[in-house]
């Protein structure tokens, strides 16, 4: 193999693996807005964001949608980790900056997809939040196969457990509990009140029930790791297919 042919192949592979982490983001963006559908609590990665979007819509903030706020907030978190680490940053993790716009992108597009979604019903709220769960659990799954940049959420829990030594579950734990906190003392500073549409039974449920989700597919992800790979003999059987449709529509002319 030449060395223009290795790089080719490195280059379609690392195209090909971040498609794959755009599908991956594109569910757990989906799963976050359903979450938010359902007026039983968002998840805790959207908390914080959902509130100032609201509080937006009553002139306290500047009115941006809940995707803006999430691309505010994975920014504000990567430029914490330069701030602890310093001159041990890794400048690769600023691809962090890139999925976090993609997150936050991915957010916005799929709240205009669902805008005629309504849960008026309990039946139809409960539904809501455990599909979003479900497929915000199948997202990170995949996620966290596709082996890139992790997600600005994830990287600042890594970086304080490696500061601070302690285990990443239980850094995880404590910021995704700082982040709810930040998300209650928000609801007070701009309504008064808890709001129970953004932090709710359902904002429980999102953190146990996802955890669980991704535990159960991961062993079931084998298929999708032979997708990652994308091998040279499938590339070739894509191409021969696009030839010979091709060749047929010339023949149809």
């Amino acid at each position: 193999m030449t060395l223009t042919t290795e790089r080719k192949e490195k280059a379609i592979l690392f195209l090909w693996q971040h498609l794959l982490l755009l599908i991956s983001l594109y569910l757990m963006t989906l799963g976050v807005v359903l979450c938010v559908k359902s007026s039983l609590g968002s998840s805790v990665i959207s908390s914080l964001p959902f509130v100032f979007s609201l509080a937006g819509l009553i002139s306290r903030v500047p009115e941006w949608t809940i995707g803006g706020y999430t691309i505010a907030m994975n920014f504000i978190l990567v430029f914490c980790q330069i701030l602890i680490l310093r001159c041990n940053f890794d400048f690769m993790q600023l691809f962090q900056l890139v999925i976090g716009f993609v997150f936050g992108w991915l957010i916005d597009i799929n709240m205009a997809l669902t805008a005629g979604l309504e849960c008026t019903t309990w039946s139809s709220q409960i539904f809501a939040q455990f599909a979003g769960c479900t497929i915000m659990g199948i997202g990170i799954a995949f996620e966290v196969r596709c082996g890139s940049v992790t997600m600005p959420g994830e990287g600042i829990s890594i970086t304080v457990s490696q500061v601070t030594k302690r285990p990443f579950a239980k850094v995880k734990i404590w910021v995704d509990t700082t982040l709810v906190l930040l998300a209650v003392a928000g609801c007070y500073l701009f309504f008064g009140s808890w709001q129970w549409n953004v932090i709710g039974i359902g904002t429980l449920f999102a953190m146990i029930y996802v955890g669980l989700v991704v535990k159960f597919i991961a062993p079931h992800l084998g298929w999708f790791d032979r997708l990652l790979t994308y091998r040279p003999g499938f590339r070739r059987y894509l191409f021969g297919l696009a030839r010979l449709l091709y060749r047929r529509g010339e023949v149809k002319e």
